[in-house]
């Protein structure tokens, strides 16, 4: 498993989105690592993480792997900064071990079942990648707009994960389908998530298309204490939208709940 170390201080732990890797989190990091210590891991199959193993074959085991690498760092307590399916695992991993979680950030991301139309689009174009061994130009065209807004539609990052989905090859296309099947046939958490007592930060676009607003205020309802950020005019990917008002909002979250306990 790859990851990024950087910076000194209380832990945060960031999980990108499905089909991204760490790089996705370059602004939040750029801040954050002036008063935190930022580990920032590839999911398996992505940036430049490995297939992943064969013993993973959920999110409930890729948090254990993400346990691991930090028990394999001596890192007791951290927090959490998920995006989608980078938020599922956070979910996951503050199940598993709630005590050593100071803090939880969800960004949009939904942590119980996927709804059913959904998970059967998600999973019909899992299967069209795993066939053709790539990420055809029609899996593209339905994976791309997802993650925008309409002011970010033809924005540089968008484009740029476009090209990049076009030009993956067989070996790294499999690998990620391999994870989707984990994203989109992820267990319902909702009710185990209704439990926790951590800190939590729920935030989402307001026009998030993978993602619906809706979803945030069913857990935002359920998770007792949290607090809900809804972006106006962002889409599913917020964080490289609106880098700077994401940053804002993770500073101030963060600085009252970990960084205050911590001096």
């Amino acid at each position: 498993m790859h990851y990024q170390d950087i910076g000194e201080g209380p832990v945060l732990v960031f999980g990108h989105s499905y089909l991204w890797d760490h790089t996705m989190w370059a602004d939040q990091i750029a801040a954050l690592s002036q008063s935190y210590r930022c580990i920032v891991p590839d999911c398996w199959g992505h940036g430049q993480s490995m297939v992943a193993p064969a013993a993973t074959r959920s999110f409930a085991d890729y948090a254990r792997d993400v346990l691991a690498l930090l028990d394999a760092l001596s890192i007791e307590t951290f927090s959490l900064v998920g995006l989608s399916s980078g938020g599922m695992w956070a979910t996951e991993i503050a199940i598993q071990a709630p005590t050593r979680v100071q803090a939880l950030i969800l960004m949009d991301t939904f942590v119980a079942l996927e709804p059913q139309v959904a998970h059967a689009k998600y999973f019909n174009m899992i299967e069209t990648v795993e066939s053709a061994q790539r990420f055809t130009p029609e899996a593209v065209d339905f994976i791309v707009p997802l993650h925008a807004s309409t002011q970010s539609a033809n924005s540089d990052w968008l484009m740029a994960f476009k090209d990049r989905l076009l030009a993956m090859g067989p070996e790294q296309a499999c690998a990620l389908a391999k994870m989707g099947r984990m994203v989109y046939g992820r267990r319902d958490m909702f009710e185990e998530a209704e439990e926790l007592t951590i800190p939590t930060l729920i935030m989402v676009g307001a026009e998030d298309k993978m993602r619906p607003v809706l979803e945030s205020y069913l857990m935002h309802d359920g998770i007792v204490g949290s607090e809900l950020v809804v972006l106006p005019g962002a889409g599913h990917m917020i964080n490289l939208e609106q880098p700077d008002v994401v940053t804002q909002h993770l500073s101030a979250f963060l600085n009252k709940h970990v960084l205050t306990m911590a001096s």
